[in-house]
């Protein structure tokens, strides 16, 4: 039985596991879904070798970027960003390779257009991660300039303490990439001037459990629309799927 799985640290409350888990029982698919948490990415040639049924992976936190030297070829989008959350495992007559793909760039842009309006022309993205790099690549592939903000500051990337209200203010749409907010760590969230925050604004907020982080709450205090990952995640699912599936 093909087996499909889920490798990142810790992954005690996965949506993967739950959703293919689901899907595979409603549709009648014979496959399994299972969570490989991995302390340190050098385990994952290990996990590799001891599952022979195994046809494909997602990846999520930390291994998106540390996972890309691992791997035998990557898909375009993977190869622009540099970040993999999917992994076919290709059989090859006797051998296998691992080709890398990133679905992150097609359910972040399907979920915010679903939701973006005229008026978030300039945007704010907290974070330089993976998943960063996935949100970065949309906003330019829609016209959409941006400012990374992360806590250290380099080219290019602003530090937290630089943000004030007029920048807040000057940036309409605000993406949360990192996993501050993420159960267990329910009452952290990003260090933002939330009082520059308008009713102009929409928040989007990577991370999908707790359905409301205290970024989004702070966020609808002002007034602000209010987006989680739980769309995206399934959106990028379903492209996984996809992928797994036309090898």
């Amino acid at each position: 039985m093909k087996m499909f799985g889920l490798i990142g640290y810790p992954l005690e409350h996965s949506f993967s596991s739950a959703y293919f888990t689901g899907k595979f029982r409603e549709e009648g698919i014979e496959a399994v879904y299972r969570n490989f948490p991995l302390e340190d990415i050098s385990e994952f040639a290990i996990l590799i070798s001891n599952e022979p049924d195994l046809a494909g992976l997602n990846v999520t936190v930390p291994y998106k970027e540390k996972v890309v030297p691992h791997l035998d070829a990557l898909g375009v989008t993977a190869r622009t960003i540099r970040a993999v959350n999917t992994i076919c495992v290709c059989r090859r007559g006797k051998g296998k390779a691992l080709i890398g793909h990133n679905t992150d760039i097609a359910g972040f842009r399907q979920s915010l257009e679903e939701h973006l309006g005229p008026r978030h022309d300039a945007a704010l993205v907290l974070g330089t991660g993976g998943s960063s790099r996935a949100v970065c690549h949309v906003l330019k592939e829609l016209g959409i300039p941006f400012s990374q903000v992360s806590r250290s500051r380099g080219e290019g990337v602003l530090g937290y303490e630089e943000l004030d209200g007029q920048i807040v203010r000057k940036h309409l749409l605000i993406i949360n990439t990192t996993p501050l907010g993420m159960h267990p760590d329910v009452d952290s969230f990003p260090d933002i001037p939330y009082e520059a925050v308008t009713p102009g604004h929409l928040l989007f907020d990577l991370v999908y459990n707790p359905a409301k982080t205290r970024f989004l709450a702070k966020g609808e205090e002002q007034g602000a629309a209010t987006i989680n990952g739980y769309d995206m995640l399934v959106y990028q699912a379903e492209a996984s799927w996809k992928i797994w599936n036309r090898h």
